[in-house]
């Protein structure tokens, strides 16, 4: 979240989509409620489904499943055709005055310039700004020109690979190499070897970057933004989405009517879940969402931002630590084979300013070697020396796809032969389930540490598995029990980017053990084995940093201190004198060096836990600003701040846009940045330089274009449709789905078209009464829902003779899963594009283990047995949020 849970409580509009927290963050849903209540906020919400999150609304549109960013890119049209925009915000904290490299087009045929559909991968060299100055005084001479820009933006583009893929490999497995796939604020530096082996040089961000303030020039961002959504009309929304015209055009308005006549004191709120990002365009659904906010200037105000609420307590927290494969802790880029020391690394990783020359960018990536030695130190200590490039070597280099979907289809292709399991259930995660259970026979062996056993850990008692089919599977199973979140201490960081710690309340039962005593006594024994027996390259794990004072059973606070970071030798702040002595907590990032004499294993968690204490353990519920900023209630990342880029809450010269939500402020008595909330700024940046606001961009401002590599499918989002659609693509019937998205082809991998009967959008949820997978354990859980459900609607359902009640079978392209029917009126039929179009929707939590499972009160069958294997090509989700189906009685 750009802001947090607390801060919902000032928006004065806000916009759900991709979510239902009324049932999936009940505690958070608390705060939306505070601002219809004090503030009189009006809420939007656009689902799928009539959810009890809808039932608040003051305005609610049924979507179709997957057709969001049609619905943003109308808003994004709605709001530039009726002036409701941030002109100052627009102008001066954006790029939208950004001119854009020539030869650049947009994607009218559903392809941007220079896509190669031998290897689906776009050359994205066009993809940039021009160099240059100020073109303001050249507008006029370039509008004359623009018929000739446009003919020029339709010729045909040379086709090239930027990634070097081998055909070959990609289309025996899907995406293997992340050359071709979207980077971030890394924008011209991709992650792994195969994509930095093209002769071409890669391309670079200009430093001075040519721009028009008037926004008129025919290649500027905003220009471009224009023309991107001039084909998103109400109309087209309608034939996409499934939304009548007058309901999209009540919400665009009502959304937008916080700038009606300029007015910029009111802020807007954008909340979404996994509804937006479990599609093979979600990381694009949220960029458009975030385009919006950014030209209707709520991005770092109080009651605005663009907000994910999270699943679990720590999934925030998981990706902070570098959960994921393609970065390290605090959102480093992990490095690739061609990274063939320290300084290349560094050099490729590390941004440089990108700007109009008379701009100011903090461009606060720059202290990248800082935050990388820092970790390095903290992984190999007294080992890790200049001399031996702070052990960059030990640290393990991507060179193709590791990612979840891929790591299965590895498996199954018997290229993974063993998997450590911790709190991940996967068969009933899928996608697919079942290509999963099969990839799991084939393995070698499987380590499960979990509470409770799970379809994962006994994947062979799979409906279809017989007694003597289980005899034939050689995979030897290893299960560990864990202990539960009651049964330890620690740290989680929830949506708000708070580090709360929780202390142990009950002790692991019988033989269970903590998960960090597990993962230590397996490290300690494989050092053991190095030791005593050798093996390749052993230096990573013979020196890697153990100094726990209990090395079997490590302390989380003594983790927790780590992350945060020390000083190896006396620092010394040259502006304040202040010191900090060798071996002394460190008290923020700002004191990271990149010369080894400071040590932190996770530089966003750097201020966490000091020499004061542990900051992620207070619990002090004053807020003197009102604001529900709670400065003193556990600790934000990144510097305890409680809402990104605040300083775009402000206007050009630094007051704020809403005096009565005054968050951050310029002092020009103390020539400083201050505020209630702690200033996300260069504190001393007086409003003159023109510093942009959005630090972490080398062009100091927010992207509305995503220059370069930053995307895999292209710099403005477009609306692709989902992989299984009922219906042709309306805005390019040549262009059906996202073309970077590549299929999967092992004989598990199958998809399903109308063609073969799928004509029905299935969709999947959770609800408030069941965890995930857990919690079909528990007998308060179960009783409150004691089975499964498929959510039919009305109509559907008299069309195929189902009552409530009924069992019925749902079958996808690759397995059916068996319910009874919950029919309903919360899902209306749809009109898309002509066609009459019906949606169902299933809640995930029940499988073949539980205790309505054991007890065979059920199918004992997985709803994820019928989503896809097909992913975002930037963030690698599987698309569960829309797929087809087929619907009867069972």
């Amino acid at each position: 979240m750009t802001n947090g849970y607390t801060d919902i409580k000032n928006a004065d509009m806000m916009l759900i989509m991709g979510g239902n927290p009324a049932e999936n963050h009940p505690c958070g849903f608390k705060w939306a409620i505070e601002a219809k209540r004090t503030r009189n906020a009006k809420m939007i919400v656009v689902d799928p489904r009539f959810t009890r999150t809808a039932a608040t609304a003051d305005l609610f549109c049924q979507i179709r499943a997957g057709a969001d960013i049609a619905f943003l890119g109308g808003m994004i049209k709605y709001a530039i055709d009726n002036n409701r925009i941030a002109k100052d915000y627009l102008v001066n904290y954006t790029n939208a005055a950004f001119i854009v490299k020539d030869g650049f087009k947009l994607p009218d045929d559903g392809l941007y310039s220079g896509f190669d559909p031998a290897t689906q991968v776009y050359d994205k060299s066009t993809w940039n700004y021009q160099e240059g100055g100020d073109m303001s005084h050249a507008a006029a001479a370039a509008i004359v020109s623009a018929p000739a820009l446009a003919a020029a933006s339709n010729r045909p583009e040379p086709r090239g690979s930027e990634s070097g893929e081998d055909p070959q490999q990609a289309s025996q497995g899907g995406p293997q190499t992340p050359g071709g796939h979207g980077q971030g604020y890394q924008g011209a530096s991709p992650a792994g070897a195969k994509a930095t082996e093209s002769a071409k040089p890669t391309p670079m961000l200009p430093p001075n970057v040519a721009y028009d303030l008037t926004l008129q020039h025919p290649r500027s961002v905003f220009q471009l933004l224009k023309q991107q959504y001039s084909r998103y009309t109400p109309e087209m929304v309608e034939r996409i989405t499934g939304i009548p015209k007058d309901q999209f055009l009540k919400a665009a308005d009502l959304y937008t009517s916080i700038r009606k006549d300029g007015d910029m004191k009111k802020a807007g709120t954008v909340i979404y879940a996994v509804g937006w990002t479990q599609h093979t365009f979600g990381t694009q659904i949220i960029r458009t969402a975030a385009m919006l906010q950014l030209i209707m200037g709520n991005v770092g105000r109080a009651g605005g931002g663009v907000n994910a609420l999270r699943g679990h307590s720590n999934i925030q927290g998981a990706t902070d630590m570098g959960g994921v494969f393609d970065i390290w802790p605090g959102y480093l880029k992990v490095p690739n084979p061609a990274d063939v020391d320290l300084k290349t690394y560094l050099k490729r990783i590390t941004p440089t300013p990108s700007k109009p020359n008379n701009w100011d960018s903090f461009n606060y990536w720059s202290n990248t070697p800082k935050f990388a030695v820092s970790y390095l130190k903290a992984m190999y200590g007294d080992a890790a020396t200049k001399d031996n490039d702070f052990a960059f070597q030990y640290m393990p280099k991507i060179d193709r796809n590791y990612s979840w979907t891929q790591l299965w289809d590895n498996m199954y292709r018997g290229k993974v032969q063993g998997m450590f399991a911790f709190g991940m259930n996967g068969v009933a995660i899928g996608p697919d389930s079942q290509k999963n259970i099969e990839a799991l026979k084939k393995a070698d062996w499987l380590v499960v540490g979990e509470i409770y056993p799970d379809e994962t850990s006994e994947f062979w008692r799979s409906p279809g598995i017989s007694a003597d089919d289980a005899k034939n599977i050689q995979t030897t199973v290893y299960r560990l029990p864990c202990a539960g979140f009651a049964e330890k201490d620690g740290s989680m960081t929830n949506s708000s980017r708070w580090l709360q710690w929780k202390n142990i309340a009950v002790p692991p039962p019988g033989q269970a053990r903590l998960d960090q005593d597990i993962v230590a006594q397996i490290f300690l024994r494989t050092r053991d084995l190095y030791k005593s027996e050798g093996g390749k390259f052993p230096d990573p794990i013979l020196n890697l940093a153990w100094k726990y004072t209990d090395p079997q059973h490590p302390s989380l606070s003594e983790v927790a201190k780590e992350y945060n970071g020390k000083a190896l030798a006396d620092l010394t702040d040259p502006k304040t004198q202040q010191v900090i002595k060798t071996g002394q907590q460190l008290p923020g990032f700002a004191w990271l060096k990149d010369d080894g004499t400071t040590s932190c294993g996770c530089w966003i968690y750097c201020g966490c836990w000091t020499e004061a204490g542990p900051q992620l353990a207070r619990r002090s519920t004053e807020d003197p600003s009102g604001l529900g900023i709670y400065q003193n209630w556990a600790w934000s990342w990144p510097a305890n701040r409680r809402v990104l880029y605040n300083r775009a809450s402000c206007d050009p010269s630094g007051k704020p846009w809403d005096p009565d939500r005054k968050q951050v402020w310029w002092n020009e008595a103390t020539q400083t940045w201050v505020g209630n909330d702690v200033p996300d700024f260069k504190a001393d940046s007086n409003p003159k330089d023109h510093m942009g606001p959005f630090i972490m961009n080398p062009e100091g401002v927010g992207r509305i274009f995503g220059p370069l590599a930053a995307f895999a499918d292209g710099p403005f989002p477009e609306h692709y449709e989902p992989f299984e659609s009922p219906v042709t693509n309306p805005l390019h019937p040549n262009q059906q789905t996202n073309p970077v998205v590549k299929k999967f082809t092992t004989p598990a991998d199958k998809y399903g078209t109308t063609k073969d009967g799928f004509n029905i959008i299935c969709t999947t949820y959770r609800l408030t009464e069941h965890y995930h997978y857990w919690t079909k354990n528990n007998p308060m859980n179960v009783q409150l829902i004691p089975e499964p459900f498929v959510e039919i609607p009305v109509e559907l359902a008299n069309d195929l003779g189902i009552k409530g009640g009924d069992n019925v079978k749902v079958t996808s392209a690759r397995s059916y899963y068996v319910a009874k029917a919950f029919v309903t009126k919360r899902i209306k039929p749809m009109t898309v594009d002509g066609k009459m179009v019906y949606q169902i929707g299933i809640p995930i939590h029940q499988g073949y283990r539980g205790i309505q499972e054991d007890a065979d009160r059920n199918a004992r069958t997985i709803v994820n047995r019928l989503s896809p294997t097909v992913t975002d090509p930037n963030a690698y989700t599987p698309e569960f949020k829309g797929f087809l189906v087929k619907l009867e009685k069972a």
